[in-house]
């Protein structure tokens, strides 16, 4: 997706139990000079996603959060042609022991066969106990409830068990390879997802890190304005020299 004087679109890509819309804070604080699509997902397998961002990202810059960044970053190393870019917030390049993964991919089994015998509600209600999300305020995690409730409790199975961390390769060795620009983001209280953008840019030739302060995993959400200002720093930067014409914002 681009626009008529040949500006890539930003695709953002939602994380698990999230719509596109999750992205809507960020977007909408973008120049308007960068056109934006807030992916909206049917599939739920890993295959049946990268389809999707493949349809959508047709010379665009990739920005996916946690599951998406990880959908976004294979989706790149596929087909690197065909994105003009990546941002990723609160993602990694995988698990890399064998053991680790193997017991992620019980422990995801584990978790997709209870999702799918539970309502949705219920679902919700565990997700958001998540010491993960534990510095989230009680506002902004009412402000995503209505969101995560409409999802599909089967749905959300099937894409643990085939885009889950237990389930996917790691792709930290393939790195090397990726020829587009790359911006890893992280929140500082982060420590783990922190550590995992910092390596990702430095395994990618172009790629570079930041962190968002005062925010853990769902920065884009604690910190919509400072995540804007670093994605907007990101494309001024790779994409500045394409002409704008009437998007110039």
């Amino acid at each position: 997706m681009a626009t008529s004087d040949g500006r890539p679109a930003i695709v953002f890509v939602p994380g698990f139990m999230q719509s596109g819309g999750a992205w809507a804070p960020v977007a909408d604080l973008l120049p308007k000079r960068y056109p934006r699509l807030l992916l909206a997902h049917a599939a739920h397998t890993f295959e049946g996603r990268l389809a999707e961002i493949a349809a959508a990202g047709e010379g665009a810059v990739l920005a996916g959060y946690s599951l998406g960044g990880r959908l976004a970053l294979h989706a790149a190393l596929r087909d690197p042609g065909r994105y003009a870019g990546l941002v990723t917030i609160g993602s990694s390049a995988g698990i890399e022991a064998p053991g680790a993964r193997t017991a992620r991919a019980e422990a995801d089994e584990k978790l997709a066969s209870w999702m799918e015998t539970q309502p949705i509600d219920a679902i919700v209600d565990i997700w958001e106990r998540q010491p993960l999300f534990a510095d989230q305020s009680d506002a902004l995690v009412a402000l995503q409830r209505p969101d995560r409730l409409t999802q599909d409790p089967r749905g959300l199975a099937t894409l643990i068990r085939t885009a889950g961390q237990g389930a996917l390769e790691p792709v930290w060795q393939r790195l090397h390879t990726l020829e587009v620009p790359l911006l890893a983001i992280a929140g500082d209280r982060d420590e783990r997802y922190s550590q995992a953008a910092a390596r990702m840019a430095r395994a990618v030739p172009r790629g570079r890190a930041a962190k968002v302060e005062s925010a853990g995993h769902a920065a884009h959400l604690q910190r919509p304005q400072a995540v804007a200002e670093l994605l907007a720093d990101f494309l001024d930067e790779h994409l500045g020299e394409r002409p704008v014409g009437h998007l110039d914002a």
